[in-house]
C-alpha cells in the first residue's frame, strides 16, 4: 500500500489531501441542515486532517487554533441540545413534551431521514397528549416551540460552522 502512494507524486498526493479536507468541510456545513450530520465535529476532523496530512509545520495551521476551534464545536453541541428545549418550553411544554420528543428523536434514527425530523415533534406532541393529559391545542402549541426552538437553534449552528470555517480558511490562508 505504502508503494501504491510513493507512486503517485506529490502533486496528486496534495490534492488527495485537499479533496479530504473540503469533504469534511463540505460535510460540516451540510451537517448544520441534516440531523444525522454532526456538522462541527466534521469541521474540527476538518483540521486536524489538514494539521497532520500537510504536516504539522508545513500545514499552516497553529495548534492554538484547535482551542477556538474546539470551544466552537462545544457550544454547537451544547446548542444543539438545548434550543429545541428551550423552545418547546417557551411555548408551554411540560418535561413529559420534553421527554417524548427525545424519546421521538432516538426512534426516528431508525428511519429514514424524515425520521429525524418528524420523530421529534411526534414524540413531544404524544407526550403532552399521553402523559402530561393536555388538550390537542396546548400540545400542537408546544410542538410547536420545539420546531422554533429547532429552527433557531440550526440557525445559531450555521452561524457558528461559518465562524469555524471562516477561523481555519484565515488561520491557513492569511494569518500563518
Amino acid at each position: 500500500m505504502a508503494e501504491w502512494f510513493s507512486n503517485l507524486g506529490s502533486g496528486t498526493l496534495d490534492i488527495l489531501k485537499w479533496f479530504l479536507v473540503l469533504m469534511l468541510l463540505v460535510g460540516g456545513f451540510l451537517g448544520t441542515f441534516i440531523p444525522i450530520i454532526p456538522g462541527a465535529v466534521f469541521i474540527v476532523l476538518a483540521a486536524v486532517a489538514h494539521y497532520f496530512l500537510f504536516g504539522m509545520e508545513e500545514s499552516r495551521f497553529s495548534v492554538w487554533s484547535f482551542i477556538p476551534m474546539g470551544l466552537l464545536l462545544i457550544l454547537s453541541v451544547v446548542v444543539d441540545y438545548v434550543s429545541g428545549a428551550l423552545g418547546a418550553k417557551y411555548y408551554g411544554a411540560t418535561k413529559w413534551g420534553a421527554i417524548g420528543a427525545i424519546v421521538g428523536g432516538i426512534a426516528g434514527i431508525f428511519f429514514p431521514f424524515p425520521g429525524l425530523i418528524v420523530g421529534p415533534l411526534v414524540g413531544a406532541f404524544a407526550g403532552e397528549l399521553i402523559f402530561a393529559r393536555r388538550e390537542w391545542q396546548a400540545a400542537t402549541k408546544s410542538t410547536w416551540g420545539t420546531v422554533v426552538g429547532g429552527l433557531t437553534g440550526m440557525a445559531f449552528k450555521l452561524v457558528i460552522a461559518i465562524a469555524m470555517i471562516a477561523w481555519y480558511v484565515a488561520d491557513v490562508f492569511f494569518v500563518n
